[in-house]
């Protein structure tokens, strides 16, 4: 029982962390802020790392259309 608990333990860090650097690559990139995951990943995460993500993307992406997660509630145009 206790090498169960420790595998599928094993298994759930190793997935946070994949997610995680997943998403961390995607609001850290330079090429485009229409990644497809990314975009999922990002407007899944919870409140502060979500604006903390948008916030990064609209540094790098200013003039760009903001992605699915990062629009601002009264005008979808816009960055929140």
């Amino acid at each position: 029982m206790r090498r169960a608990i420790q595998l599928l333990l094993t298994v759930v860090i190793a997935f946070t962390v994949l997610i995680g650097f997943r998403w961390y690559r995607y609001v850290t990139n330079v090429e485009s802020p229409y990644d497809e995951v990314g975009i999922e990943l990002n407007s899944r995460m919870p409140g502060p790392i979500n604006a903390w993500g948008c916030a990064t993307l609209h540094a790098t992406f200013a003039g760009a259309l903001p992605p699915y997660g990062c629009q601002d509630s009264a005008d979808a145009g816009k960055w929140r």
